[in-house]
């Protein structure tokens, strides 16, 4: 295994190699990237945070590989010894390198789609981007190795087909899930209702799955396909306002000109004081319809958004039988008059 005599200067030198890079790639992770992250925390462009705190926990491991490598280069191995070493350190050192430019491709996806100008926030496309830095990580691993990778390629096409076959459900979910965020109904935030009743918060669209948070905070995980294949209600589409309608009845004998300007003056104020309602809007009034014992109407406000709304109408019911109380407008309650009649005894 040792083509020459080792001397004690070999050993000196190729343990000297080793733990300086120990010693530079600890210096590296605790002192000069922790510096760089704070400069990196004062600047506006998100980049340089990403390329900072991407090495985190590899650094050390890196520069200890490098020092390894070259104390090899040193050490009198046999050709063949040495040769099956390099090997394995380069295969150990690219693995290192893709698991960092994995972590920078999935960080710089997860960073654009944040700004949802180029692509929207969901873990599909961290997932799509770290998984094909891997794969070509572990085709240049297989070309230093001495493999070619083109028997493997052209048996991955051939067998491309059974493995289609065999996750069908899996593929259908994955396409499903890029369909969806290429047509952008749904995007992570947006409030949406199927048709089989399920309605939340979209938290996130995974290679398989949409997860929907309901108000409850309980999570809904639903297959991509079904998804895709539902009838659903998207609450922040084309905007993010929704429309409040607040129902209610006065007494026959209430003054309705008097009963509609007294709705519309607490609407108007209920909209300017709380932070969820639209102030610019112009409230309407609508009478509905003459019931057994009160003639109905509707108010319409406008909320910023669909968790808004039920704040506003709880205000707004409040302020609202407040002001009939004080202006004298009677809410009645459901009166129904039944009449009796009286059949005489049969002698």
């Amino acid at each position: 295994m040792i083509t020459e005599q080792i001397t004690l200067y070999t050993i000196i030198l190729s343990a000297s190699l080793v733990v300086g890079g120990l010693f530079i790639g600890f210096v590296v992770e605790k002192i000069v990237l922790r510096r760089l992250r704070k400069i990196a925390e004062k600047t506006e462009w998100e980049a340089d945070d990403l390329l900072v705190r991407a090495p985190r926990g590899l650094t050390t491991l890196i520069f200890g590989f490098v020092g390894i490598y070259a104390a090899v280069s040193v050490f009198p191995f046999e050709e063949s010894v040495d040769g099956l070493i390099r090997k394995v350190l380069m295969v150990v050192l690219i693995l290192l390198g893709t698991l960092l430019f994995s972590r920078i491709a999935a960080g710089l996806v997860r960073m654009y789609a944040s700004k949802g100008e180029v692509l929207p926030t969901t873990s599909i496309f961290v997932n799509i981007a770290r998984g094909v830095v891997l794969v070509l990580g572990f085709m240049i691993i297989l070309q230093a190795l001495g493999v070619s990778i083109m028997p493997i390629l052209t048996a991955l096409g051939v067998g491309g087909l059974a493995v289609a076959l065999a996750l069908q459900g899996t593929l259908s979910n994955l396409f499903a899930g890029i369909q969806i965020i290429a047509t952008r109904k749904i995007k992570t935030g947006d409030y949406i209702m199927l048709e089989s009743g399920e309605k939340g918060f979209v938290e996130d669209i995974t290679w398989r799955n949409t997860t929907i948070r309901e108000y409850p905070n309980n999570l809904i995980v639903i297959p991509n396909s079904k998804v895709a294949g539902s009838i659903f209600t998207n609450y922040n589409m084309p905007d993010s306002e929704v429309s409040l309608y607040v129902y209610c009845g006065v007494a026959y004998d209430s003054d309705l000109k008097k009963v509609e300007s007294v709705t519309l003056d607490e609407a108007k104020k209920i909209l300017a004081d709380l932070d969820g309602g639209v102030a610019d809007f112009e409230p309407v009034f609508r009478y509905r319809d003459f019931t057994d014992s009160s003639i109905d109407f509707v108010a319409i406000l406008r909320a910023k958004e669909y968790g808004a709304q039920f704040e506003m109408k709880h205000e707004f019911i409040k302020r609202l039988k407040k002001r009939f109380d004080k202006e004298g407008i009677e809410i009645p309650f459901p009166v129904r008059t039944v009449h009796m009649k009286r059949e005489e005894a049969v002698v």
